[in-house]
């Protein structure tokens, strides 16, 4: 037996015992999710203290940067997956191929967003500006810095994705948690002209961010390189290789396009919400740095399980996989339950650490108790169709999240604005996601009785070479 055939058969994430290996792999990208949320939030706590209209410029910027972190988590899940999956088979030189052709697919990705930067900002952020031209000049500076300068988030993506898929989530969590340090540190600095910096406002947050993410992306690719000895990256695996692209866009391509769905959504619901007051917009986007702190821990917990169920899957490994599902549920929809709560019993002490105005909390209040009702059913939504996606059927949850959001949510809101009360918009989310629960059940059931156990046993898994039909 060669050294990398003796180090993919002592991987964890087949022999660990199931619940120490969910909390070794999601642990650590739990914590590391809650400190991207709170650098996220910290962000526009900085920027509140500014004026109403630069925070509502970072929610007219939000749906963009969405369709950015889209495009490279997307990217990454399928990433994630191939590599898992590869390394389950006992496909060493597949593992190498995956990580390199994902490298290559997030350099193209930066290259579209640095175009984006420098050319499509101002058309949309003054499609949602509604004439009020601070907050359209706020938003151009801020999303212009995001996008023209996203080369570190797109680096540290891939090379965070190749360390996780490794079962090296420890190391994630950290290089995550180095980046939000420093933007934390830069965001008073440079936004608000200490030490002899310059008063840069709102483009100031926005050079944090990518300061930020450069660091972190270095650092989580010096550490593949220097800890990571699963996979290697020869640089002839670089150029374009047809059938890997089209492994991890197959699985990536569904995941981009939810999440792309979510920046419509964004998109939509401010247009909907500018015609009462600009506000509402704030709020709307105040409400989404604070929900980050209920579902960025869910994702988290998604990015641990995605490999173990990939890896399991690929060994052949059922009772593993699936006691590692359940166990997802359990936890999702417990973290759940505590943001449902916190929403309800204290939602003005939320908003007032952004420097909420009377207005601002006389929207926000009533609307954080009635759209999260909708989390009592969203943990498990989320959970069953990253299960879809780690065994190849990512289409499962673009249907979800499409029919969601652009089929129930964005009509329901549309024709709820219409009574012209601003509270009842927001009842469209807890409808939309009783019907998204209902369908994401339907698919992984599908999905977990379909799958091939037959194939490839588990006691054969000496045999490599052999390919994987998820």
């Amino acid at each position: 037996m060669n050294r990398d055939t003796r180090e993919l058969a002592e991987n964890k994430m087949g022999v660990m015992p199931v619940g120490r290996l969910m909390f070794n792999m999601a642990a650590p990208m739990v914590l590391s999710m809650l400190v991207q949320a709170l650098y996220n939030v910290v962000d526009s706590m900085f920027v509140a203290q500014m004026n109403e209209d630069a925070l509502t410029a970072l929610s007219l910027a939000f749906p963009m940067q969405n369709f950015m972190i889209a495009v490279g988590t997307g990217l990454g899940v399928g990433l994630n997956a191939m590599i898992s999956r590869s390394l389950g088979e006992r496909r060493q030189e597949a593992a190498n191929r995956y990580a390199m052709q994902g490298f290559l697919l997030e350099g193209i990705s930066y290259a579209v967003f640095l175009l984006i930067g420098l050319f499509a900002v101002e058309a949309f952020i003054a499609s949602q500006a509604g004439g009020i031209e601070r907050v359209y000049e706020y938003g151009v500076a801020y999303l212009r810095i995001c996008c023209a300068c996203s080369f570190g988030f797109f680096l540290q993506i891939t090379a965070e994705r190749i360390l996780q898929a490794t079962g090296r989530t420890l190391y994630t969590m950290f290089t995550q948690c180095v980046g939000a340090v420093i933007n934390i540190i830069l965001d008073p600095i440079l936004i608000f002209g200490l030490f002899g910096f310059p008063e840069w406002g709102v483009a100031g947050a926005a050079i944090a961010t990518v300061i930020g993410q450069c660091v972190a992306g270095a650092l989580a690719l010096l550490i593949n390189f220097r800890c990571n000895p699963d996979v290697r990256f020869p640089l002839r695996f670089l150029r374009p290789e047809p059938e890997c692209l089209k492994q991890i866009l197959y699985i990536g391509i569904p995941s981009i396009l939810m999440v792309t769905i979510s920046s419509i959504m964004t998109f939509c619901m401010n247009k909907i919400l500018i015609g009462f007051t600009a506000t509402a917009v704030a709020f709307f986007g105040v409400y989404f740095k604070l929900q980050s702190f209920v579902f960025m821990p869910i994702f988290g917990l998604n990015n641990g399980l995605v490999p173990i169920v990939s890896y399991n899957y690929g060994a052949r490994k059922r009772e593993r996989m699936e006691k590692s599902v359940r166990l997802a549920y359990i936890v999702a929809e417990c973290i759940m339950i505590v943001g449902f709560l916190a929403f309800q019993i204290m939602p003005d002490k939320l908003l007032l650490l952004f420097e909420a105005s009377e207005g601002l909390l006389e929207i926000g209040v009533p609307a954080m108790r009635i759209i999260s009702i909708s989390f009592l059913a969203a943990g498990i939504s989320v959970v069953s169709l990253s299960v879809c996606q780690a065994l190849g059927r990512g289409g499962y949850s673009l249907i979800v999240s499409f029919c969601r959001q652009i089929v129930v949510l964005i009509p329901a809101a549309f024709l709820l604005s219409q009574l012209g009360r601003l509270p009842l918009v927001w009842i469209a989310f807890p409808v939309a996601e009783v019907m998204s629960i209902v369908l994401a059940l339907i698919f992984v059931r599908r999905t977990i009785r379909r799958l091939d156990w037959e194939k490839k046993g588990a006691q054969e898994a000496q045999t490599p070479g052999v390919s994987s039909n998820a």
